[in-house]
């Protein structure tokens, strides 16, 4: 037996007969957090991520548009990215170019157009999977229509997010999206613009990525 082997077989020998029983993840988040209505929900995520430095529009499917070219035209941008596979970024592309108001296409890989995307791109639309109430946090799933970079390079990034896809707590979110039948290749969750205090530990907003963060709350009625 070699010196490899010997380890080893030491090694299982002291390993444990049975497995660890589980802890009950549901079980707990089942008495230690209450459940929420809708409203509720959807009040809490927006008082959470505007303490983050967040903006937050409650719109409708008949004023999300105007809203979106408002907050573009008070912020007096005039160019934003958006998706042209998506439905949201169709309507964005059907309505703004002519308003005056350039709209950029995620449409050829990021080696064509690196320079373009980082120094002429000042705004970007994604749109969210869901939303975590309990934190202020949006859940991104970037996929091929809608990759990464759109949210964390332009300076300004809007986020379309259905209110009714607010869930109580992460787990909540977890259990409900199925995330355990499978995940994309990367998630992204945002609690507000991008921030450091890798500087003399002090909280800076700003310092890479999105400089500002606009939450477009989609509901039936305005809140």
């Amino acid at each position: 037996m070699s010196a490899r082997e010997r380890i080893l077989s030491k090694l299982k020998a002291k390993m444990p007969s049975t497995v660890a029983e589980q802890p009950d993840v549901a079980g707990w988040f089942a008495t230690h957090r209450v459940v929420e209505s809708a409203a509720d929900k959807a009040s809490r995520f927006r008082a959470c991520i505007e303490l983050a430095h967040a903006e937050v529009h409650a719109v409708t499917p008949a004023n999300w548009l105007t809203t979106l070219r408002e907050v573009l035209r008070t912020k007096d941008l005039d160019k934003i990215l958006v998706s042209e596979e998506t439905t949201h970024g169709s309507a964005v592309l059907d309505e703004f170019p002519a308003q005056g108001i350039d709209c950029q296409v995620y449409d050829m890989a990021i080696e064509a157009w690196k320079t373009e995307m980082f120094n002429a791109t000042p705004a970007s639309l994604t749109a969210a999977r869901a939303a975590i109430a309990e934190t202020g946090t949006l859940i991104l799933w970037p996929d091929a229509a809608e990759p990464r970079l759109m949210s964390l390079v332009p300076p300004v990034h809007f986020v379309l997010l259905d209110a009714g896809k607010i869930y109580n707590t992460f787990f909540e979110a977890m259990q409900a999206e199925g995330w355990a039948n499978g995940l994309p290749t990367n998630s992204l969750l945002i609690s507000g613009p991008s921030k450091t205090a890798d500087i003399q530990q002090t909280l800076a907003y700003g310092a890479h990525g999105p400089k500002e963060l606009v939450v477009l709350m989609l509901t039936e009625d305005e809140q």
